[in-house]
């Protein structure tokens, strides 16, 4: 599954704000251990020395993750190897009876030095001290080690000579968004390890207002924004660090088109995938591992027959004419290729793809029939029955999940000899997702992952649709639906069923 979520271990907010009487500030006070953490700025609440009404109050928010948790993940293969994973922070509005800011940016800097939590509850008298505060960023039975700089030490700009940035920034419009930002630089570096020219080491973020609303210069106040602390008790607005990656596969064997020149050259590409599955769990293929391996197309009524077709040029064949093709390594026992089909067969005729190294052959695949690109078999305006074919009603929190999905026309009407005797072969959807929410409140667990990483992007192949799902993600003793949204001839649409199962 192509998402994988880090709770914060930390969190605390730090102040200097005014305690009762705004005689005295609570520099010194700790919210580690508060169900939501805080940023605001306060002007003019009391006298400062250019006077009534020139003072500022702030608040900045301290977060941690487990870097240790994720360099485990990544290890274990739960998640991809740099570069093919992205890591965003994302944060979730608490709502409040208080004034919310509007028209206002966050920033967000790695913290530089380490800090602790504590135990600390007050956001509004002030009472519990100690530990990291907005002067102190430790305490210990041996002393105090301070900030370097009052309201807490961040690495800003950009460092190392690759010009890193570790900056992010996000503006709020409303005021109640959530944040959402991608970090994946920093956690990258976290993973690695401290270099001497990047992070000195996992402190976690700061975040604040930028330096224009936060000191005063505006002459107005930012006042409170909040968002759910690590402590909530609600399950999905845990601050996170959520890795997404695509793992999407798109196997054409059941949908496989000739070339079109109306088609650009991209769309003329189709792919077939081979899964070596041993004693029912994949397995590299020994002469092969995850090196390069040869596919050979062949034509044939009950197998393949005669000899090798040439193909054209695109995708894993290199030359005109070429009659093999370079397929790649996908994951641990699947391996895919890539090419377009411009040749002509009998129409008692199917196309094979023989998976080989040199002389060796490793497998033959079944035999498919290409279509013509200008035929128009999936029309969104028919729309189409889904279901989904092996769901369960309960999972446990462990298991991870092969959901299958079936899709039909809607206007499919076959005769009573059609039912008998026919296997109904499934319409695909190329470009479709899934969400998962909680059925008792309508909680968004996981949202449709359209982006510019399509992390909830189902795969296909012969048998139609499907997504895995890693129950860890979802909270157990609740019920959650799954929704399908699919991209069809320029059109969105919502399909309308809706699948139900319950985590235990």
């Amino acid at each position: 599954m192509p998402i994988h979520r880090f709770t914060a271990s930390l969190d605390n907010t730090i102040t200097n704000a005014f305690k009762l009487g705004l005689q005295l500030r609570a520099t010194g006070s700790n919210q580690g251990l508060a169900d939501s953490l805080q940023v605001f700025s306060i002007y003019g609440q009391g006298s400062g020395s250019a006077g009534v009404g020139t003072t500022v109050e702030k608040s900045r928010i301290l977060i941690q993750f487990p870097v240790d948790e994720i360099s485990a993940a990544r290890d274990d293969g739960t998640i991809p190897a740099s570069g093919s994973v992205n890591f965003y922070l994302r944060m979730f509005n608490a709502r409040h009876p208080f004034t919310v800011p509007k028209e206002y940016t966050l920033v967000v800097n790695p913290v530089s030095q380490s800090w602790q939590e504590g135990y600390g509850l007050d956001a509004d008298s002030y009472i519990d001290t100690g530990y990291s505060n907005w002067i102190v960023a430790l305490s210990a039975s041996a002393g105090t080690s301070s900030w370097s700089a009052e309201g807490g030490s961040y690495m800003t700009g950009t460092i190392g000579t690759s010009n890193e940035v570790y900056t992010y920034k996000q503006t709020f419009k409303t005021g109640i968004e959530d944040l959402e930002l991608d970090v994946s630089n920093t956690v990258e570096d976290w993973i690695a390890g401290a270099a001497p020219s990047k992070l000195p080491g996992n402190f976690g973020f700061g975040v604040f207002l930028t330096s224009s609303q936060e000191d005063g210069s505006e002459k107005r106040s930012y006042y409170n924004k909040k968002f759910y602390a690590r402590g909530t008790e609600y399950y999905f607005k845990r601050p996170v660090i959520e890795a997404r990656w695509e793992d999407f596969k798109t196997d054409d064997r059941a949908d496989f088109y000739l070339s079109s020149s109306l088609a650009p050259a991209s769309d003329n590409l189709n792919n077939l995938y081979l899964y070596n599955y041993i004693k029912g769990a994949p397995k590299n293929i020994p002469d092969v591992g995850e090196n390069k391996i040869r596919v050979s197309i062949y034509s044939g009524t009950t197998g393949p027959e005669g000899d090798k077709i040439g193909l054209s040029i695109g995708g894993g064949v290199a030359s005109v004419g070429d009659t093999n093709i370079t397929g790649n390594f996908v994951s641990t026992g699947i391996y895919s290729c890539s090419f377009a089909f411009t040749s002509s067969i009998a129409a008692t005729e199917y196309l094979y793809d023989v998976w080989h190294s040199g002389s060796v052959e490793y497998f033959t695949g079944s035999g498919f029939s290409p279509k013509d690109l200008t035929q128009h078999s999936n029309n969104l305006a028919d729309g189409y029955v889904i279901n989904i074919t092996n769901l369960k009603p309960y999972y446990s929190k462990a298991e991870k999940a092969r959901f299958r999905i079936f899709t039909r026309s809607q206007t499919w009407n076959p005769t009573i000899y059609t039912k008998a005797t026919t296997a109904i072969e499934p319409t695909i959807l190329r470009d479709a997702y899934y969400k998962i929410t909680r059925q008792l409140d309508g909680v968004e667990a996981i949202g449709y992952g359209t982006g510019s990483i399509k992390y909830t992007k189902l795969s296909y192949d012969a048998s139609g649709s499907y997504f895995d799902l890693d129950m860890e993600c979802l909270e157990t003793g609740y019920a959650y639906n799954i929704n399908i949204l699919s991209y069809e001839n320029g059109t969105t649409h919502e399909h309308s069923e809706t699948f139900k199962f319950r985590v235990e």
